[in-house]
Formats: C-alpha cells, structure tokens, sequence
C-alpha cells in the first residue's frame, strides 16, 4: 500500500507533468488578441454600449424613433449625430424594426440583472453617412458618390450586419467568464437572438448577391468581401469575417463555396475580444484611438481601463 508521502510525491510529479505538456501544446494568443480581464457587470456594460447603437440606428433608420420613445427613461446622453431613416423595402424594414425593438428589450434586461440604475448613460454616437463610408477607406476603395448607408436596402445591409455581428461575436468570446448562473443565462439567451438576428441579415445579402449596389458598379456579393476584409484589417487579429462565397478550400468541410454563416475551419463561431471591436467601430485599428461611429469613445469602466493601461 503507497504511503501517503508517496502519494503526494506522485500528485505533485503528474502535475508537473501536466503543467509542462500544457505549456509545450498551448500556444498563447498575443496581449493585442487576448480577452480583457473584466467582471460580469463591466462585460455587460460594455456590450451596453454596442445594444444603445444597434437600437438607436435600427430603430431610427426603420421607423424614425427612439430608445425611450419605446421604453421611456431607459437611456440618457448626447443626442445621436445623423441617423437616418432608410430606403428600406417592406420585409427589410419589418425586420430591422423588430430587431430595434429586441434591442430595447436587452438593454433593459442587462439593467435589471446588474441593479443599474436608470437612465442608463449612452455613448456618443455618430453614424452619418459618411461615417460609414469612412470604412472603405481603410482598404483605400474610391466610392463615387460616397456611400450612403441609408440610400437603399442593399446599402443599408452592411450596416445591419455590422451591428448585429459585434454582439454575437462579443457574447461568442465573453460567456465562458460570465459569473452566475442568471447571468450566463442572460448572455446565452441575448447570444442565441444576436445570432438569429445576424443570419436572417447575411440570408438578405445572400438573395442579393448579384443584385448591383445602386449608384455603383459592385454586387452586394463584392460589398460583402469587402466589408469582411475591412473588419479583419481592423481588428488585427486573424480572420474573423467573411464574405458571402469563399474558395471551395475555406467552405463548410471543403465541399461548398456557399458561406451565408461566417465561421471557422469546423464550423464553429468566430468570436472578438472587447480590444478587436473597439478599433472597428472607431475605424482607427486602435482601441485607445475613439472615432468613427464611438467618436468619444465607450462608457464604463472596462473601456476607461483599457484607456489607462494603453491596451491599443
């Protein structure tokens, strides 16, 4: 029978062990692509930031409102600079309202689950026009005349898709460290819609894909690839996004050139750090560097963290 110092001799040898295979196998994403340490509540009140936006621009391009006409004193801030109501078609419109209402809802279950008071704090928000079209110059792509999001439905898609792939992508990264059984519930269920909310998007960018984007000589298929090369550009961290046809090599188990559902090498959900989604929406492949659609940046404590330890 082993004894007891024996025992613990063979504990702390498998454990070395262990530690020394798990050091020789696992390949440790760089600082810049590595997920922010943060609370629940701060995690949460980031993704605030980035629900605020796609209400406020799904609901002010579909029906003209607001957050607080829909849930009066939700939300308080700057007023948003340059929504728009859209050229939407009727089943665009349907869905993009509806999406916009979702987000009310969300915004107000993450208040109630974390005790925040309200109203709730809104970031400045700037999504004019050329705000958006600011990100086609990040691969230096000439748009004559510049794009306007807001023109048509084939030009207001990529907008939508943008807003509702930084929520699945962020909830993708963050459950895994969510604290609390009604908590990780919440993150899930809010996962599950944005990642509905997204497909039903790329599956109306897919039923245009040869259709011309107005005033333009590219397909909404060409807009696609574009857009997915800009989001990787920013983000900085490996391929994140794609387009809508992809070589047969990059297709679901190398038998499709289809791609209407973005994902990795076994079909699994790409997901982005708080780091990566920051130097997107700012446009600046910076995450300490505000602009774009956050021209001052986010609210919250994990944003102002970021700010202070540099973390670009």
């Amino acid at each position: 029978m082993a004894t007891r110092s024996c025992l613990c001799i063979f504990t702390l040898l498998l454990v070395a062990f262990q530690s020394t295979m798990m050091n020789a196998n696992t390949v440790l994403p760089s600082p810049r692509c590595s997920p922010v340490l943060a609370s629940t509540r701060e995690m949460f009140q980031y993704a605030l930031n980035l629900h605020i936006y796609k209400a406020v621009l799904f609901l002010g391009s579909s029906v003209g409102r607001k957050i607080n006409d829909i849930s009066p004193d939700l939300v308080e801030g700057p007023a948003p600079i340059g929504v728009t109501l859209a050229n939407l078609g009727n089943l665009p419109r349907r869905f993009i309202e509806e999406s916009g209402l979702a987000s009310v809802g969300h915004i107000r279950a993450i208040a109630d689950i974390e005790s925040l008071r309200t109203p709730l704090p809104m970031p400045q928000l700037d999504i004019r026009p050329q705000v958006f079209a600011k990100f086609f110059d990040v691969i230096n792509v000439t748009q004559n005349p510049p794009f306007n999001t807001y023109a048509n439905t084939n030009s207001f898609l990529f907008a939508a898709a943008y807003a509702s792939y930084f929520l699945k992508q962020y909830y993708a990264g963050i459950i895994p460290s969510i604290v609390g059984n009604p908590e990780q519930e919440l993150a899930t269920e809010i996962a599950l819609y944005e990642a509905a909310s997204y497909g039903v998007i790329r599956s109306l960018l897919n039923d245009r894909e040869n259709l011309a984007v107005p005033l333009y000589t590219f397909t909404v298929g060409n807009v696609t690839n574009l857009t997915a090369q800009i989001g990787n550009q920013l983000g900085g961290c490996g391929v994140k996004d794609e387009g809508l046809t992809v070589p047969l090599a990059l297709g679901a188990e190398n038998r499709t050139t289809n791609n209407v559902i973005p994902a990795d090498v076994n079909s699994l959900s790409y997901k982005q750090t708080a780091l990566e989604i920051l130097r997107i929406v700012f446009i600046t492949g910076n995450a300490t560097k505000a602009g774009g659609i956050f021209p001052n940046g986010f609210v919250g404590t994990l944003y102002k963290r970021i700010v202070a330890l540099k973390q670009s």
